[in-house]
């Protein structure tokens, strides 16, 4: 491997301070810095990191082709979203090509449920390529939450809102806990599928976790099944003695 190298850096839930002392000295030195974002948007990522960036960093602005306008299932959207992805990675290998590190800023940890990983698929046979944890949205949601979601032996489940309702049901009866992430048009879905699994009484809301706007409800004493991008459902674990 030779020229620049990669990095996928983790920028944590959203609250800067929740950056690492690791993530913010990469921010400050690596000469490119890439991110993505929707069309006409800041970028969440950009956001979070703005004041680290280094003054002379060159920047990569990635622009979603779609967001909610094609359904994932559309074989357009694949085709679509495979040909940006593509772009994207052609755009940082010329520049890590020319022996310039390329720091690509990811919201939570690179390597849950982000677009980095795209990108990592691509380019770390070829080039070099760290990666930079960071805390992940879950974890600031349950933090903010004040929701102790694991203790001893409990069994915790991860799962993507997306997932068809009587997927969700059997999954959730057999954990512990949960989160169920990617909440947004599927709250209504996500609702029903608690019920099934008579988990709603413990379910809580948590809309834009440690940032500005935090919300933090039980799910039940939501009034309406409207959810923006950065929400998610936690389910904490059995409680009691040990």
């Amino acid at each position: 491997m030779t020229g620049g190298t990669l990095y996928g850096i983790g920028l944590g839930p959203g609250d800067p301070e929740l950056v690492t002392l690791k993530a913010a000295r990469l921010l400050a030195t690596t000469p490119v810095i890439a991110f993505f974002a929707a069309a006409g948007r800041p970028g969440h990522a950009r956001t979070i990191a703005d004041g680290l960036i280094g003054p002379a960093a060159e920047l990569i602005r990635m622009d979603y082709p779609f967001t909610l306008e094609i359904a994932v299932e559309d074989p357009r959207y694949r085709a679509g979203i495979a040909r940006f992805y593509d772009d994207c990675a052609a755009r940082l290998a010329a520049a890590l090509a020319r022996g310039r590190d390329c720091a690509v800023l990811c919201e939570g940890d690179p390597f849950f449920y982000g677009s980095f990983m795209y990108l990592f698929d691509r380019l770390h046979r070829q080039h070099p390529t760290r990666i930079v944890p960071g805390i992940t949205g879950m974890a600031g949601c349950w933090s903010a939450a004040a929701a102790p979601m694991t203790q001893g032996d409990d069994m915790l489940c991860v799962l993507p809102g997306t997932l068809p309702k009587a997927a969700l049901v059997d999954r959730l009866r057999l954990a512990d806990a949960a989160v169920i992430m990617k909440v947004g048009r599927n709250l209504a879905k996500i609702r029903e599928a608690l019920a099934a699994a008579g988990l709603t009484d413990r379910a809580l809301y948590v809309e834009r976790g440690t940032m500005a706007g935090e919300r933090i409800i039980p799910l039940a004493d939501k009034s309406d099944d409207q959810a923006p991008y950065f929400a998610l459902v936690l389910v904490p674990g059995r409680r009691g003695p040990r």
